[in-house]
C-alpha cells in the first residue's frame, strides 16, 4: 500500500502530462498531422551545435574519471566559476564559485532551496497564475503556500502582495518570464516588489527570501529585458535551468545563485549543498555540468518561437479570442469564452486541439497554449481554432 500522502498525487496526476498522453493516443487514432497538441512546454527548437560539440570534446579529450566521477555536492568548482564569471559579464554582478550551486534543473534547485529554508508551517507566497508544481514543492517540506492575487495584466500589485505576506512568510517565489502567461515583470515591478519585501522584513523582524525561478530568462521578444533580481533585493536567491535556453529539458541541469548578501549566507549555502545530497540528487549530472560550462555564450534560435508567437497571436485575436500578447517564454494565456476553462478545453478537444485549463495554474477562466511547436502545425491548426471560435459565436 502506498503512503497516504501520495494518494492525492496519484489520483490527481498532472493535467499537462495527462493531456500530453492523450495527444499521443489521438495521434494514433487520427494521424499525428491531424492532432494539434499545444499542451506541453517541450522546446521544439534544436539545441545549439555547440552543445553536441562540447559533449564530443569532453568525452574524447577529458579524463573519464573526471567526467563521470563524484565531485563536491555543489558541483565542479571550475564550472561554477565559469558560470559566475558569465553572469558577472552579463549583469554587472560580482559572484564567484562560492555563490553557485549546480542543481538537477530548476525544479531540483527549487526543491533544494525550499528544503534549505523551510520549517513546518512556514509560508511561501506565489503570484497567480503560477506553475502548478510550486504547490507540491512547498508541501514537500511542510510549508504552506499563500497565493497573492495579481493585476488584470497578471503583474504583482504591491498592496495585494503585502496582504499575502504574514509573520510566517519565509519566502516569495517569482517566475520571470512567467509560465503560464508569458508576462515579463519589468524593472519597475521588481523595484516595487523589493520595497514591499523590505518593509515586511522590517515589520516582522526576519528575512523574507525572494526566490527567482528563471528557466525562460533568455526567451524574450520585442527588445524586452528581464531584470536580474539580485541587483534589486538583498535576500534574493535565483534558480536557473538550461532546459529552455539550450533546449535541454530532459538533461536536468541548472544552478542556484546564492549571493553573499543574503541573510545567513554561509549557512544557507552549506545547507543547500547538504540538501542537494540528502534529497538524493547528490550532485547535478557531471557530463552536463562540464557541457554547459563550454556553452555559456550559446543560444537557441528564439526567432522560431517569435514567428510562432506572431502567427498565433494575430490569428487568434482576429478570431475574437482575447489574450495579452506574451513578452517572454513560449506560452499564451487565452481567455476562455464563457469563462469555463475546463469546458473550453473539452470543446477544443472535439476539434483535435489540446490545450491546458488555466485552473491548473490557479488561473481559472483562461487556457494555456504552448507555442513551442512546429510552425506548420500552427498553420494546420488554424481551421480548427476557427471552428472552435464559431462554436461559441
Amino acid at each position: 500500500m502506498i503512503a497516504k500522502s501520495m494518494v492525492d498525487y496519484v489520483n490527481g496526476s498532472s493535467v499537462i502530462r495527462a493531456m500530453f498522453e492523450e495527444g499521443n493516443k489521438m495521434a494514433k487514432m487520427y494521424g499525428a498531422e491531424n492532432v494539434y497538441d499545444f499542451s506541453l512546454g517541450n522546446p521544439s527548437v534544436e539545441p545549439p551545435k555547440a552543445v553536441g560539440e562540447a559533449m564530443r570534446y569532453i568525452l574524447q579529450e577529458e579524463k573519464p574519471n573526471l567526467v563521470h566521477g563524484y565531485m563536491n555536492n555543489a558541483g565542479y568548482e571550475d564550472v561554477r566559476d565559469a558560470i559566475a564569471n558569465s553572469i558577472n559579464q552579463k549583469f554587472d554582478t560580482s559572484f564567484n564559485a562560492n555563490n553557485i550551486l549546480m542543481t538537477v534543473g530548476a525544479a531540483g534547485g527549487l526543491n533544494v532551496i525550499l528544503k534549505t529554508l523551510l520549517d513546518p508551517e512556514d509560508e511561501v507566497v506565489v503570484f497567480a497564475p503560477f506553475f502548478g508544481e510550486y504547490a507540491n514543492y512547498i508541501k514537500n517540506y511542510g510549508g504552506v503556500m499563500k497565493v497573492a492575487k495579481t493585476t488584470e495584466d497578471f503583474l504583482p500589485d504591491p498592496e495585494l502582495t503585502k496582504e499575502a505576506i504574514t509573520e510566517k512568510t519565509k519566502a516569495v517565489i517569482i517566475n520571470n518570464p512567467n509560465n503560464p502567461t508569458g508576462v515579463v515583470y519589468s524593472e519597475e515591478d521588481i523595484i516595487k516588489l523589493a520595497d514591499v519585501l523590505r518593509e515586511c522584513e522590517k515589520e516582522y523582524g526576519h528575512a523574507i527570501y525572494l526566490i527567482g525561478d528563471e528557466p525562460y530568462r533568455e526567451l524574450v521578444y520585442d527588445g524586452v529585458t528581464v531584470p536580474y533580481l539580485t541587483k534589486y533585493y538583498e535576500d534574493t536567491i535565483v534558480g536557473y535551468s538550461y532546459s529552455k535556453s539550450l533546449s535541454l529539458p530532459g538533461e536536468r541541469i541548472g544552478y542556484l545563485v546564492i549571493p553573499n548578501e543574503v541573510d545567513d549566507y554561509e549557512n544557507v549555502f552549506q545547507a543547500a549543498g547538504i540538501a542537494n545530497r540528502i534529497l538524493g540528487f547528490v550532485n547535478a549530472p557531471s557530463l552536463l555540468q562540464r557541457t554547459v560550462a563550454r556553452c555559456l555564450d550559446a543560444e537557441v534560435d528564439i526567432d522560431t518561437y517569435n514567428k510562432n508567437r506572431e502567427l498565433l497571436y494575430t490569428e487568434l485575436t482576429a478570431l475574437g479570442f482575447e489574450c495579452i500578447k506574451p513578452q517572454g517564454a513560449f506560452y499564451m494565456f487565452v481567455k476562455a469564452p464563457g469563462g469555463d476553462d475546463k469546458e473550453f478545453v473539452k470543446k477544443a478537444k472535439e476539434f483535435n486541439l489540446l490545450l491546458v485549463p488555466g485552473s491548473t495554474f490557479h488561473g481559472p477562466g483562461y487556457v494555456r497554449i504552448a507555442y513551442c511547436v512546429d510552425y506548420d502545425m500552427i498553420k494546420r491548426a488554424l481551421p480548427a481554432f476557427e471552428k472552435l471560435a464559431k462554436s461559441y459565436s
